[in-house]
């Protein structure tokens, strides 16, 4: 094991597993339990799925649907979507989920944030600092699925989560989501340099040294994305995938 987690991050939509390009254009990947056990079988570090409707279309996570991913998933699983409460949470952690993700009701209802750090731990509550940047390059927080800009910068909103009780922060750039086009290093690094809780990397990854850069350049704990690990090819034909130990390894160690 290379000691650097590296995650897919997938989405939900209704019954099945997505991957969006800046939030939008759904593509259809599959059924999620099927995905998980492919994902199982590479051993990968961790998984995390994220509701993209929940929060939009006001529902509550699909818990039976989640129950049963839960229970073919046998590595580290987060769950974000449609979360509002610490009820919520507690069910989501009785049917085997590890890690909650917020990123609405962090943005609406930061009390939350506190109250679910207190009764559960802070190690099992993930903040989602989705961002994106306006047309000067100034970085916004948004939420609900992106639709909604929170008033506040990634830098000052992941130190409000971290002060909150938050114990990671999943910094998703909207910008790069589904493009393949390198992570957002600069805004990687001020987040990470601003708060001491792990910080994951997410949107716009290529390929494995991507993955590694954004850990070595931006400092980031952990790397995740999406298209890479069900994408193949120009056409991004659907196929499920996931670096070997020893080509992580090669990538960490440059």
């Amino acid at each position: 094991m290379i000691g650097t987690r590296v995650i897919p991050c997938l989405l939900l939509r209704g019954r099945g597993l997505v991957k969006t390009v800046k939030y939008k254009d759904p593509t259809y990947l599959g059924d999620p339990i099927n995905i998980v056990r492919i994902f199982n079988d590479k051993e990968v570090d961790e998984l995390t799925f994220l509701d993209i409707t929940a929060s939009t279309e006001g529902h509550p996570p699909a818990f039976d649907l989640l129950q049963d991913i839960a229970s073919e998933c046998f590595i580290p699983f987060g769950y974000g979507g449609g979360i509002q409460s610490c009820e919520d949470i507690r069910r989501l952690l009785k049917i085997g989920i590890e890690k909650v993700v917020l990123n609405t009701a962090a943005v609406e209802n930061p009390a939350l944030v506190r109250q679910a750090a207190d009764d559960f731990g802070s190690s099992t509550i993930v903040i989602s600092v989705d961002f994106r940047r306006n047309l000067f390059g100034k970085a916004e927080v948004y939420c609900r699925s992106g639709k909604k800009a929170a008033g506040v910068d990634p830098v000052t909103f992941a130190k409000q989560m971290e002060q909150a009780g938050a114990g990671e922060i999943l910094l998703n750039a909207i910008d790069r989501d589904g493009t393949m086009q390198g992570y957002d290093l600069d805004i990687v690094k001020k987040v990470t340099s601003a708060v001491s809780i792990p910080v994951i990397a997410c949107g716009g990854a290529r390929d494995i040294n991507d993955l590694a850069s954004v850990v070595r350049e931006g400092g980031a704990s952990a790397a995740a994305a999406g298209s890479m690990f069900v994408f193949q090819g120009p056409l991004r034909a659907v196929l499920i995938s996931y670096p070997t130990q020893s080509d992580l390894r090669r990538a960490f160690a440059r």
